[in-house]
């Protein structure tokens, strides 16, 4: 009997033993559970490209939201995949085109924003024109909104500038002294090209090669063009092939009075007669201006540069006064317009 008082003693003292036991185990497996959730949490962030660093607990009521995000996070990963791949494309037809890798970053660089397969449709139309990759980069660097131009508009002025016979090459003169010729109107264009044509008589070979030798005439007024030409025609006597031959016309106006006027007064240049014929030889139009003033001065003029500068500030005067001349002739005239005859005034 007291053998069964203690062993039934016994089961009483192990009752709350057990209990204690089983409630440290729950308590255990609940935390192996959240550690087992949080390490999961952890391998996904690493999967989809984040670090090992902690990340917040993801609450129950935003699990619904996360096939969402995953779907946005897709999208932008496939977006940027495929700018990838077609960056990869224009940088290898570039470099098929003959450009290097030099050449390559210097065009990605200069408009950032533009789309790749653009820059590529723009080089393109300017490889096919005959340039060569350093001067498409030259061309591009100083004049970077070529690159936001239609691609249509790029092929339409491409084949009128094969028109004026200014591909297979000639272009790359064209571009470096006058870039906006792709983003100019086109009327403005053939006006200057009907100036030369028409009012200068040219040639459409002639054309040509002023619009290469000379691309600056493109800037030029219609009106001081013409004049331009007039001026070395009659006054200075230079033929059609001398001023094509020379580039006469990407001088300013003022260059051209002051030395041939200049040459003029001392003795030294005259207008040709209609037989082309001249009392003194005229220096060649090379040695009066494409020389520096003081090479112009020594070689040419045989003067100084004392006399020179007294000769500009009389033409000056000369030319302020002969304007306040023909102002005045032209307020005469208005006013004798507006005057009625006698016998008008009678009537009335």
């Amino acid at each position: 009997m007291a053998a069964l008082v203690r062993q039934v003693s016994d089961w009483h003292r192990l009752i709350p033993l057990t209990w204690s036991l089983i409630a440290r185990q729950t308590t255990q497996l609940g935390e192996q559970k959240r550690t087992t959730a949080f390490l999961l949490r952890k391998l996904t962030t690493v999967s989809s490209g984040g670090g090992l660093g902690e990340s917040p607990f993801v609450e129950p009521q935003k699990c619904a939201q996360e096939p969402e995000h995953r779907t946005g996070l897709t999208q932008c990963l496939l977006e940027k995949q495929r700018t990838a791949v077609e960056r990869e494309k224009i940088v290898s037809s570039l470099l098929d085109m003959g450009f290097s890798d030099v050449h390559v970053n210097e065009l990605l660089g200069i408009q950032p924003g533009t789309h790749p397969q653009q820059l590529l449709d723009i080089i393109s139309e300017l490889v096919l024109l005959g340039l060569n990759p350093e001067p498409v980069c030259v061309a591009l660097k100083k004049s970077p909104q070529l690159l936001t131009l239609p691609v249509m508009q790029m092929k339409k002025r491409s084949s009128y500038l094969r028109k004026l016979g200014l591909g297979e090459g000639k272009l790359k003169r064209v571009l470096y002294c006058c870039p906006e010729i792709f983003t100019m109107r086109q009327r403005d264009i053939e006006i200057i090209v009907g100036v030369l044509k028409e009012k200068c008589l040219f040639t459409v070979k002639q054309v040509t090669e002023i619009l290469h030798r000379c691309p600056c005439v493109l800037r030029e007024d219609p009106g001081e063009l013409e004049y331009k030409f007039q001026y070395a025609y009659f006054r200075m006597g230079i033929k059609h092939v001398d001023v094509v031959k020379t580039d006469f016309l990407q001088y300013s106006m003022t260059k051209t009075k002051e030395r041939h006027v200049f040459l003029e007064r001392l003795g030294r240049y005259q207008t040709p007669d209609k037989k082309g014929q001249t009392l003194v030889p005229n220096p060649l139009l090379k040695d009066i201006l494409r020389v520096s003033e003081a090479e112009f001065l020594a070689k040419t003029a045989c003067s100084s540069a004392e006399e020179f500068e007294v000769f500009k500030k009389l033409v000056a005067r000369e030319e302020e006064e002969s304007e306040g001349r023909m102002a005045d002739a032209e307020s005469l005239e208005e006013e004798e317009e507006e005057e009625p005859e006698e016998g008008e005034e009678q009537e009335l």
